[in-house]
């Protein structure tokens, strides 16, 4: 094992040299490559060593660095390069051995630092590479949210979006360039900021205002934040069912028969680790999960079209599956037969075809099955009376 990695990753503020430590500054003058994008290299103006621009995409220079084992060499990113930084990623590609990071203050220290606002109590978003509607499952009043952009331009968009979604009272503040020459905040409101402009790299503090919906924080949010053709896990039944999955940090959940998605959109509204792969034979149906999941804030949940079990093969292991829709004896068969042991299985059943199957996989299998009836208050005539949706008989298991 060398007792010196062979690869430092520095975290390099906008005031270039003079920002940097005694150890960044000692890797530097041993370095024999400094690799970073044009951007970084200005900062640092030149350099006695070899340079090296890293490419567009990021993704290209990772086999450019893993190229330079055995020389001295020096990676420049920004700030904090394992908050939203290419720390993790190249982190991934490396011996723990092989590597050591210098970081500096991230943007979001930064940010919070002049905006007098307690970090913890703060959304960090990294929005340079993600849509928007990452924001949707934040905004309500009050919440604050620093969020980093991809450019100046973003910064109009932010402010449509939120406008749009009904928070445009919004008071922004654009912070450019934070911790060098060239540091500039500007405080506007969020249906006010396409008129300025602005120039990368920048992030926004977000105060939230306005009388736009709010998403609830509970399972079971209600069934019009979902565009549906009808084929949905209603809002009642949802909330049972997911309590039912219980969804645990890391864990992958596979929902059989996606329908509109709610199921698999609100397992991942639940936690950030969580992944989802909803499975759903009708192309029309799938284009509709997709859509539904990128506007609520979770384009992350991915999207199988057809039907299970063949569409099942070869995709990601799951530790909970969910059917919603489509249960067979020939899936039950398969799931039995294919996922790990102590797998969490939840199943609902509306017809009594799939009921006599939940029913006697329960006697084979164990579990727990219970059978679920809603009424809601509708008119009837001149007065009020319940209307019954399907009794649903849902069977949970551990295989």
């Amino acid at each position: 094992m060398s007792e010196t990695p062979w690869l430092t990753i520095i975290g390099l503020g906008e005031d270039g040299l003079k920002g940097l430590g005694p150890a960044s500054r000692t890797a530097l003058e041993a370095a024999e490559i400094v690799m970073a994008p044009p951007r970084h290299l200005a900062l640092v103006g030149d350099l006695p060593c070899e340079t090296q621009s890293w490419p567009v995409p990021f993704a290209d220079g990772i086999d450019i660095l893993l190229g330079l084992r055995g020389k001295r060499v020096v990676v420049l990113a920004s700030g904090d390069p394992f908050w939203f930084g290419a720390g993790a990623t190249l982190a991934r590609h490396l011996e723990p051995e092989e590597w050591c990071s210098c970081p500096g203050p991230s943007s979001f220290s930064l940010a919070a630092n002049r905006m007098g606002w307690s970090l913890v109590r703060t959304v960090c978003l990294g929005l340079h590479a993600a849509p928007l509607t990452r924001l949707r499952p934040h905004l309500a009043p009050d919440v604050k949210i620093i969020a980093l952009l991809r450019d100046g331009d973003a910064v109009g968009a932010l402010g449509a979006y939120l406008s749009d979604a009904g928070f445009g009272a919004s008071a922004v503040s654009v912070l450019e360039a934070l911790g060098g020459p060239r540091e500039r905040v500007t405080h506007l409101r969020a249906d006010a900021v396409a008129t300025e402009r602005f120039e990368h790299p920048l992030c926004v503090a977000i105060e939230v205002a306005g009388g736009g919906p709010a998403l609830p924080l509970a399972s079971g949010r209600p069934d019009d934040w979902f565009e549906t053709d009808g084929q949905i896990t209603k809002q009642p039944v949802r909330a049972i069912t997911l309590s039912a999955l219980a969804p645990r940090p890391f864990d992958h959940l596979w929902d059989i028969g996606g329908g509109s998605g709610s199921i698999g959109i609100e397992w991942l509204l639940t936690h950030p680790t969580l992944e989802a792969t909803s499975f759903e034979p009708s192309p029309d149906r799938a284009a509709r999960i997709s859509a539904n999941a990128a506007r609520l804030g979770v384009d992350r949940l991915k999207v199988v079209t057809g039907a299970a079990p063949d569409a099942l093969v070869g995709q990601k292991e799951p530790q909970v599956v969910f059917i919603g829709g489509g249960l067979t004896a020939e899936l039950l068969k398969w799931l039995e037969g294919n996922l790990s042991k102590g797998t969490r299985l939840v199943a609902n059943a509306v017809t009594l075809e799939t009921e006599a199957l939940v029913v006697d996989a329960h006697r084979r299998l164990g579990g727990t099955l219970i059978r679920l009836e809603v009424a809601r208050a509708e008119p009837l005539g001149p007065k009020r009376g319940w209307k019954a949706n399907y009794p649903i008989v849902q069977w949970s298991v551990s295989l």
